[in-house]
């Protein structure tokens, strides 16, 4: 037998706290004390654990979700879930641990949706409030503002309560550069581009729940104000004298968008106070070579005094943060960098005539910095939304039960990750903020980063309408720049839309209600005899279904592979009717048919389910098409279609095509031709049209393919497949195809030979 017993003496630090190894026993055990007023950190793994509660009190904090702990408690965590043991009594608090690897239970509860849920948990989804010194283009729109968008829409269909929330960044130094170059007043340019960006968003169908224009909310102010001065209370944020630059002409302190400079850290070209290569702050007089954008003169050096913040102190404070929530490797890697200078004095007040004064007087003539100031300005709108909803969410006493996510672009990288849980710290000692980061690269147009001060852009009112956003919300999320920097391309664009959207889902939704117009009287059949090929096929559609919800999912976030498995779903389902609709006009195959016609049905329901977040147009078009109400929520298994309901697939429209991506107007010379021979195949009457539709929606049998694979051999000798046959999109889509095979001798001798 094996005894062991609580020992304090033989205890040592691990997780934050006290532990000790009890051996033998064929698992991993041990004893841990928590002190009065601690708390283990917060941490996850692969492991299965449960604790004893031996003696004292405290809660444990799972997920962010609290539940008591007391002598007596047992409780098991499963894999991957955070957990944190607090001590809230007066004596130690002492527990007995046990913890063991299962594989298969490690990967159930990876997969687990319901885990990775927020509960009852309000959460609040930020995009980037967007600097109104100009409209939104396509760069922003496929980054914070989209991301965040379909996050929320996926997590409200899984019942989450979820909001979106931004708003107008009115106080940036960018909008008095554009408010000089329109003529106007720094607040008139604020308050025109802010009203130009809420529409572009509305045409994104992008409707925040809370949209916040810091220059006019009611309270802002003040509330900033308060805010700041909690920070100065914190005895971290000081004024400090320390070296600045300045306009050799005009005198005028300079920062941010009147400088730029070589980075101090990667040497890059950068802006004032942030490098956009590599994500790190300067303080504009550490910057190689500055140049004015005042004047053509260099600038000068003297000092100023600035609220300041010595960030270099956090580094702590900054790695339990980050064990907290969601934080990419690509911000981890960034806070590793800036905690190897010795150190980071971060100035959080600027010289300005534009922004909002602190309510201390130690400084005149100086406004508070608006990247710090957006720390309280996410806070503010949580506020500005509890009013609207009946919650008595405050900007000045954040919850514990909040649940924070954010969204923007590697440029902010810095303030989002490193320098706001620290204000946080500073100004709400008891608050423990829990934040997820989605952090997306830059887009690149044609090649060159997108930017609204230069106008390299394509703007988002230049392309978006309502018969054109669902075909850019898809192009953005499938090459929207997550991991690394992608290109939008005009082209590749016209080429989704055309050979994607409609040529491939279109076509295909359009040849499946044909079909089911001209077997079933336009009515769901019910599925029939099910051969191993369509067992395999419901499978696949489940594996779809979940890769989809893996990649709309809180921890795997990835709009890139959502569209991907979008596009998956289709390609499937059309690889799947041209194998098994061989047979659709085969007698005594009658009962499969319908099985498989069943099957792409079912296919269709759940595109229209999970592409809602993504494509909600489309999504509702789509369920109503197939005679179902908008999805409302999120799918947790791959359905048929209700027997006979109606289809209306035929001739509904998706996807419509823009001026350039319009197909050539030139009729395939052969068009005539293999048109009567597909009239005399199938028996048809000699003034139908078939030319503009595909030969499966015509009820073509793999027999009737297969003569007709033999005539077009025998006339021209151009050899088609099968699949190419029955998988062309009309039949002068197959005109096209052979004539490109073709001599064109023979073309013309056929072609002159029909004309007569």
């Amino acid at each position: 037998m094996i005894l062991n017993t609580y020992d304090d003496t033989v205890l040592s630090e691990a997780f934050g706290i006290d532990m000790s190894d009890i051996h033998g026993l064929g698992v991993g055990a041990g004893w841990g004390r928590v002190s009065p007023g601690t708390g283990s950190d917060s941490h996850q793994h692969d492991e299965t654990e449960f604790f004893v509660i031996v003696s004292g009190r405290g809660e444990f904090v799972v997920d962010g979700v609290r539940h008591p702990a007391a002598p007596g408690t047992v409780a098991l965590f499963e894999p991957f879930e955070s957990h944190v043991l607090e001590n809230t009594g007066d004596t130690d608090l002492v527990f007995l641990t046990q913890y063991w690897r299962d594989a298969g239970r490690a990967l159930t509860s990876a997969l687990n949706a319901e885990r990775k849920g927020f509960g009852d948990r309000p959460v609040f989804v930020f995009s980037t409030p967007p600097t109104p010194n100009g409209d939104l283009h396509l760069g922003h729109l496929s980054g914070p503002y989209l991301g965040a968008d379909v996050y929320v829409r996926h997590q409200r269909l899984n019942g989450t309560n979820a909001w979106h929330l931004t708003g107008s960044d009115d106080f940036q130094s960018y909008v008095i550069a554009a408010a000089a170059a329109d003529g106007v007043t720094p607040a008139e340019a604020a308050a025109h581009y802010s009203a130009e960006i809420a529409r572009t968003l509305e045409l994104m169908d992008i409707t925040p729940d809370q949209f916040t224009v810091t220059g006019t909310a009611p309270d802002y102010r003040s509330g900033l104000r308060d805010f700041f001065s909690r920070l100065v209370s914190s005895d971290k944020v000081t004024v400090t004298e320390a070296d600045a630059l300045f306009d050799a002409e005009s005198g005028q302190y300079l920062y941010e968008v009147d400088v730029k400079g070589g980075c101090p850290a990667c040497g890059s070209g950068a802006g004032g106070n942030i490098c956009e290569q590599c994500g790190e702050p300067n303080v504009v007089a550490d910057l190689t070579d500055p140049a004015s954008a005042l004047s053509q003169a260099a600038p000068t050096r003297g000092t100023v005094s600035r609220w300041s913040l010595p960030l270099h102190e956090f580094r702590e404070d900054l790695d339990a943060h980050h064990h907290l929530g969601r934080v990419p490797a690509r911000l981890r890697e960034l806070t590793d960098r800036l905690f190897r200078r010795a150190s980071l004095d971060i100035p959080v007040s600027h010289p300005s005539s534009w922004g909002v004064p602190p309510a201390e007087k130690d400084l005149d003539g100086q406004v508070i910095w608006v990247w710090p100031e957006m720390s309280y300005g996410f806070l503010h709108g949580i506020q500005s939304l509890g009013a609207r909803l009946g919650k008595s969410w405050k900007a000045a006493e954040p919850e514990q039960d909040w649940k924070v996510v954010h969204f923007f672009g590697y440029d902010n990288s810095f303030y989002h990750s490193v320098l706001y849980p620290v204000l946080y710290k500073l100004a709400f000692p008891g608050w423990t903020p829990d934040i997820d980061y989605h952090v997306n690269e830059f887009y690149l147009l044609e090649g060159e980063k997108f930017s609204t001060s230069r106008r390299h852009a394509i703007w988002g009112k230049e392309i978006l309408g309502p018969d054109s956003v669902d075909a850019v919300r898809y192009f953005l999320s499938r090459t929207r720049p997550e991991a690394e920097r992608t290109n939008f391309q005009r082209a590749a664009y016209e080429a989704t839309l055309e050979d994607t959207l409609i040529g491939t889902w279109q076509t295909w939704l359009n040849d499946l209600g044909s079909r089911v117009a001209k077997r079933y009287g336009g009515a769901a059949p019910d599925a029939g005899t099910w051969t191993p090929e369509h067992s395999a096929f419901l499978g696949r559609l489940g594996n779809r279904l979940d890769a989809v919800s893996a990649g709309l999912g809180s921890d795997a976030f990835s709009l890139n592979d959502a569209a991907a498995e979008l596009d998956g779903i289709v390609n499937d389902t059309v690889r799947f009717s041209r194998k098994e609709g061989l047979l659709a006009e085969t007698a005594g195959w009658e009962s499969e048919a319908r099985t498989v016609v069943a099957l792409e049905l079912a296919a269709a329901r759940l595109l229209a389910e999970v592409a809602a977040p993504v494509m909600p147009r489309f999504a509702a078009r789509l369920a109503e098409a197939i005679s179902l109400p908008a999805p409302t929520a999120w799918p947790r298994t791959v359905e048929l279609l209700a027997p006979d309901s109606g289809i209306r697939l035929a001739d509904a429209v998706f996807f419509v095509r823009t001026a350039a991506s319009a197909p050539r107007t030139t009729v395939p010379r052969l068009t005539g031709w293999l048109s009567g021979l597909v009239r005399t195949l199938l028996q048809l009457p000699a003034d139908q049209s078939v030319a503009s539709h595909g030969l499966a929606s015509l009820g073509t049998s793999s027999l009737q393919a297969v003569t007709l694979q033999y005539q077009i051999l025998e006339a021209l000798d151009v050899d088609v497949t099968l699949d190419e046959v029955l998988g062309a999109d009309d039949v002068s889509a197959l005109a096209s195809l052979v004539e490109e095979r073709a001599a064109g001798t023979a073309v013309t001798e056929l072609a002159e030979a029909d004309s007569r």
